[in-house]
């Protein structure tokens, strides 16, 4: 397999050699010293914790000095909103929730309603605004605290933020903007300003910021931390998670526009079932009888990973699964329907919480404790 690949916060390409991205990114690994930190003050660790799923970091040393000194921090991260959510988009949002629930800090979750508008020319604005709503929907789904929780889209929340943004604007130069952002000269006024925006939730409290992401969005924060302290801010802080693979092997990364690399949060049952059965790339033999007497390969195995990442968060179930398909005890189709089983589950729960939302998406946005502070204040 070819150590070829790169990831940039547009594309994923190649298997990801995520020692090597480090390396390559300057950020740092996270150590067993510092989950150790981390499981002092929370009792217990989230499994993508334990397991490395959420592996490097800038600055999160910082934010624990922080908050074991009394001053605190926040939370942020965001979504620019389409058509359908799948899986891998609900990654950080889970570990996110984790993390407010633990440190009892306040988060604040932009949606980028604009930019998706504007990168995109053949969709209207108000089709991103109704892509917006019914991802809000499965954001408020995942648990938050809705008294410690502002979800807002940029086109409403633009006046309150306006003069901050302007601000960090006129620190940012087109050159380089257009280099971490991937623009053209082709590319519309309104993309250019954006990052901007983007950049002005990290400044919303004179705290340091806490972003939990996907490695592939750390080149944006890069800007922020080139300018936050000249204008009297932290640099933001990141905690990045590795990417959960396509279902069409081990490589890149997860896309709504391929469907059948994802699971989507609206797939049923029987949607689930065959896209599993069909499409998760397997590590094991072609036969029954080679499996039986050569094992299978759980590291490129897609539905083990998945089990690994996420949907199998009991240590000694996953290693039991692990030795038994290694061994050859465990065929291909017992492990993906051991997956297809936790997914379906998953995804009922996650589908009736999703209807519990609908009452709760003005709560989050305008009514809440943090909303109502939020929409009071203009960022200057």
């Amino acid at each position: 397999m070819s150590s070829n690949f790169s990831v940039t916060p547009w594309e994923v390409k190649g298997k990801v050699d995520y020692d090597k991205l480090i390396v390559q990114f300057g950020t740092q690994k996270i150590t067993p010293e510092l989950k150790e930190r981390i499981k002092k003050i929370t009792g217990d660790l989230h499994v993508m914790l334990r397991r490395d799923v959420f592996f490097s970091h800038r600055d999160l040393d910082l934010v624990l000095k922080d908050y074991e000194e009394g001053k605190g921090f926040f939370l942020y991260t965001g979504r620019a909103p389409s058509l359908g959510m799948h899986i891998g988009h609900l990654i950080p949002f889970i570990f996110t929730k984790w993390l407010q629930e633990k440190f009892k800090v306040n988060l604040y979750i932009e949606i980028t309603d604009d930019e998706k508008f504007m990168r995109n020319p053949e969709l209207t604005l108000e089709q991103t605004r109704q892509f917006a709503y019914d991802n809000i929907l499965d954001i408020i789904a995942v648990g938050f605290d809705p008294d410690r929780t502002f979800i807002f889209q940029d086109t409403e929340y633009i006046r309150n933020m306006y003069p901050l943004a302007t601000k960090i604007a006129k620190k940012l130069t087109f050159s380089e903007v257009k280099a971490t952002f991937g623009l053209e000269n082709s590319s519309n006024i309104g993309i250019i300003f954006y990052p901007a925006l983007q950049i002005a939730p990290t400044m919303f409290e004179k705290k340091r910021c806490l972003i939990p992401a996907g490695i592939d969005q750390d080149p944006y924060w890069r800007l922020q931390r080139d300018i936050a302290e000249s204008l009297g801010y932290y640099k933001a802080a990141q905690i990045h998670s590795k990417f959960l693979p396509p279902l069409t092997g081990p490589e890149g990364k997860m896309s709504s526009s391929i469907p059948e690399s994802a699971i989507y949060l609206t797939d049923d049952p029987k949607t689930v079932e065959r896209k599993i059965m069909k499409y998760a790339f397997s590590g094991g033999q072609p036969t029954v009888e080679l499996h039986r007497k050569y094992g299978g390969n759980p590291e490129i195995d897609v539905s083990f990973q998945w089990l690994y990442m996420f949907f199998e968060e009991d240590d000694n179930k996953i290693k039991k699964i692990e030795e038994d398909y290694r061994s050859g005890k465990m065929l291909t189709g017992e492990l993906k329907q051991i997956l297809i089983d936790k997914l379906n589950k998953f995804l009922e729960e996650h589908r009736a919480k999703r209807e519990e939302a609908k009452e709760l998406v003005n709560t989050f946005k305008y009514e809440g404790k943090l909303a109502k502070e939020m929409w009071n204040k203009i960022h200057e």
